[in-house]
């Protein structure tokens, strides 16, 4: 990336101006059915994991440190914990940022990263779009700034979110068919609707342009995940059962749908650590 774009550690981009880091969409949501599907638990298995891309906080993120959840499989020491994630991510990347129910998404990160003795995702997100070089910063403000007023506010806001249909754990091997990194991850497993193919088709317009190459081959239908824990995937630590057991203590993440409270721009460029 050109040095106009390379951005300090733990200082991320505005979406909307200089002093609010985030587009507020709290009038502007689609409400979900009622009638959500039955939670389905998934094994271990390869997905697509494209959204698995953790990006850096714009704030300092409150970490509300309980016990640890128990997990017969895992327990780490002070001597035992893991090395922070060796991946490279790139680019620039937009998450969908979920509405949380007494901090439960921030909290089950915070116990899951305890748990497991590895870094805490930043925050709590499903990407949208990973890993765009061909923007600066500046413009690609500019262009979401715009879907926000003109794609979003005119056609009724990002749709809800039905509750989660599953919970994966698995090891994503870069170059696998639909995986672009190489980590270990546990994630919720989000669905799409037609009305979220829609937006997001107009956000993929809005960054790359109209029939771009990116929009047509973007995979299809959208897989939303919400990432809860990452490591490296060589000698992983994660399991399912430690995952299920953390996840456990608190029933909203299963048991509810969610409306996208911001869509958020981060800079994915480097190491976890080096947001």
């Amino acid at each position: 990336m050109s040095p106009s774009t390379t951005y300090e550690a733990n200082k991320a981009l505005e979406s909307v101006d200089a002093s609010d880091p985030k587009i507020d969409l709290s009038s502007l949501f689609i409400e979900g059915s009622a009638d959500f599907p039955s939670f389905a638990e998934t094994d271990v298995s390869s997905v697509e994991d494209e959204a698995s891309v953790s990006t850096r906080s714009t704030e300092t993120l409150e970490v509300l440190v309980e016990e640890p959840c128990s997990s017969s499989l895992y327990r780490p020491t002070s001597a035992s914990l893991r090395p922070p994630l060796q991946w490279e991510f790139e680019g620039l990347t937009i998450w969908v940022e979920l509405e949380e129910f007494d901090s439960d998404m921030t909290n089950v990160i915070s116990d899951l990263s305890s748990t497991f003795g590895v870094q805490a995702i930043p925050q709590s997100h499903a990407t949208a779009i990973y890993g765009m070089t061909h923007l600066s910063d500046e413009e690609a403000k500019r262009r979401l700034r715009g879907f926000v007023q003109d794609a979003i506010a005119h056609s009724g806001g990002w749709p809800s979110f039905r509750r989660p249909t599953g919970i994966v754990q698995d090891v994503a091997v870069a170059g696998n068919p639909g995986q672009v990194c190489s980590i270990a991850w546990a994630q919720l497993t989000l669905a799409s609707s037609p009305e979220h193919e829609v937006v997001l088709d107009r956000l993929y317009d809005c960054m790359y342009g109209t029939k771009s190459s990116e929009g047509a081959q973007r995979h299809r239908p959208w897989t939303p995940h919400n990432s809860v824990v990452y490591d490296n995937p060589e000698e992983t630590v994660l399991t399912l059962q430690g995952t299920l057991a953390c996840i456990g203590r608190y029933p909203t993440l299963l048991s509810s749908g969610r409306r996208v409270k911001a869509l958020s721009l981060w800079n994915t460029e480097g190491r976890m650590e080096q947001w």
